[in-house]
């Protein structure tokens, strides 16, 4: 059965489908879903044999498998933290990255009037990225589209955690010690130095009577943002990741 109607296998598409193929590293049995899912509104007929429909479905596809590799992953996350993960990785920006790492635009088929710019907009990347995890979906299966996405979206995956963590150690070290602890952490300046225009603060977190190895920062706030870090490793039985001096 062929997917779309407009597919006429020429010896030129299937070359460019096998190397489009052999990018993602995923071989379809029905090379016309891949067609369809390469195919912009721009070079169809009419809109429902452009890749719109498939961008719909794999848009769902790529939320459902990216929310349960963070479930799996990240066991001490809160759901409000795995949320703000969850909207960056599978922002329009994060899936025009991927596809672009994958070089997708080399394959997206154009109309006229877009295939005549320079760069091929990031937003047709992206779409074409959710149109491809739906149509592995649909031809090869969902495991192999979850194990697709896992491989071009697990850096994304790990960009996206660390600057969250980076940006939520004092939110994150309040959660474990009013959960762990029963309290809420405190945090001391111990040190300063520089001349005024550029000082360093040392700060040292604390939670009941327990204090937590210091560490400097730039400024106050991320001093206290590295001692809440040290103070999570503390808990975990890791090396702080900051030096106290």
């Amino acid at each position: 059965m062929t997917f779309s109607a407009s597919f006429h296998p020429t010896p030129e598409l299937l070359a460019m489908l096998g190397e489009c193929e052999r990018r993602i590293g995923v071989t379809f049995a029905d090379k016309s879903l891949l067609y369809a899912a390469l195919v912009h509104a721009s070079s169809a007929d009419h809109r429902l044999a452009s890749n719109e429909r498939l961008e719909f479905l794999g848009d769902a596809i790529l939320g459902a498998v990216v929310c349960e590799m963070l479930f799996w992953r990240y066991p001490e996350y809160l759901e409000g933290e795995l949320t703000q993960i969850k909207s960056s990785v599978v922002s329009r920006q994060t899936c025009a990255k991927a596809g672009e790492a994958l070089g997708l635009e080399e394959f997206l088929i154009l109309g006229k009037g877009m295939s005549s710019h320079a760069t091929v907009p990031s937003s047709l990347v992206a779409g074409a990225y959710e149109s491809l995890v739906a149509a592995i979906h649909l031809d090869v299966g969902a495991e192999a589209a979850k194990e697709f996405i896992e491989r071009s979206m697990g850096p994304e995956i790990e960009l996206a955690v660390a600057g969250e963590s980076e940006r939520n150690y004092k939110s994150m070290l309040q959660q474990v010690a009013q959960r762990d602890f029963g309290a809420t952490p405190g945090y001391h300046l111990l040190d300063e130095k520089g001349p005024d225009h550029s000082k360093c603060f040392k700060v040292a977190a604390h939670v009941g009577e327990v204090r937590y190895p210091p560490a400097w920062g730039r400024n106050k706030k991320e001093a206290e943002q590295r001692a809440a870090c040290n103070a999570l490793c503390q808990i975990r039985g890791e090396e702080p990741t900051f030096a106290a001096e």
